[in-house]
């Protein structure tokens, strides 16, 4: 007696047609999603993170937008929050040009791009030798760096009010001139961590290649190590142009004529200045504040990929 034939089991037809998914099957990622989980779908946490961003921007927005209204307004309010000027007009402009507001933007464009060059140079020969060399002494090195970050200026002030009347050695008078602003300048502890720190990082495989076909150590650093380091050269500059443009203390110490201020100390002046309203304070403040966004337009991308490499090392 033969065994009964089973046909074998047949998978039941899909209820879609053939090479079709079904909503629930689809994997793709909305538009939107990211690592903090936003999506487009709306939704009560949706609508909070929406909430949560306008009022960031509201924060950082509001100080911006009632500095450009006051500066085309006749008479601002000091009193009142308003957005939009009222009487526009560019009177503000025209006194601030007046007490010589384009005169200290000068004096600090020099400044700013000298003492950026400078510091730059010197930050990133500090941070190769730290980085790519080993000597004895060099844990020291990096500790009276970090020791700059911490010392406020106003424990310095006066030191370094002697040291530019009388430069040690060479014993020149550098007040009154640009050097006595920019030299202080030309090293700052925050880069030479940041370049030493990003440079350490770089294959110590790629550097033997290139010695072994003669690179020396400038060639080295300069077509080696600093392509590579081009994100980090790229925070370093925002941030220390800056921190150069925002010196008040500096440039007040370092002058002997008020012909010598930066356009901050010039603020100051008007700001105290009893003949000129704060629409001319605040048209000043316009003008001051000019060549930062340029910077940050102009670097902002170099600066972005800076941040994120550091943030994923490891």
């Amino acid at each position: 007696m033969s065994a009964p034939v089973i046909d074998p089991v047949r998978p039941a037809a899909p209820d879609t047609p053939a090479g079709r998914t079904t909503k629930a099957q689809r994997t793709t990622p909305a538009r939107f999603d990211t690592a903090l989980g936003w999506n487009d779908r709306p939704g009560l946490a949706w609508a909070l993170r929406i909430l949560l961003c306008l009022i960031a921007l509201g924060v950082f927005a509001a100080p911006f937008l009632t500095i450009f209204s006051g500066a085309f307004t006749t008479n601002p309010s000091g009193s009142s929050l308003s957005f939009l000027p009222h009487d526009s007009t560019l009177l503000n402009f025209r006194v601030a040009g007046e007490r010589g507001i384009w005169d200290y933007l000068g004096n600090s464009l020099v400044i700013a791009g000298g003492g950026l060059l400078l510091q730059l140079v010197v930050c990133t020969l500090a941070a190769y030798a730290l980085a790519r060399h080993r000597f004895r002494g060099q844990a020291l090195i990096m500790m009276l760096f970090m020791m700059t970050l911490m010392l406020p200026e106003e424990v310095i002030a006066i030191p370094l009010s002697l040291v530019l009347g009388d430069v040690p050695v060479v014993h020149l008078d550098l007040k009154g001139t640009v050097w006595g602003v920019i030299l202080p300048l030309g090293a700052w502890g925050f880069s030479v961590m940041m370049l030493t720190e990003f440079m350490r990082d770089i294959p110590a495989e790629i550097e033997e290649a290139a010695r072994l076909d003669g690179v020396g150590e400038l060639r080295m650093l300069w077509q080696i190590i600093l392509p590579l380091c081009k994100p980090a050269l790229g925070v370093a500059g925002v941030l220390g142009f800056i921190m150069i443009w925002d010196q008040y203390l500096l440039p007040l110490i370092a002058s002997k004529d008020p012909t010598d201020y930066t356009v901050t100390v010039a603020l100051s002046i008007l700001r105290t200045d009893p003949e000129v309203g704060s629409g001319v304070v605040l048209a000043g403040a316009v003008i001051a504040l000019i060549p930062s966004l340029i910077v940050y337009l102009l670097l902002q991308r170099s600066l972005v990929t800076g941040i994120a490499a550091g943030a994923t090392k490891g």
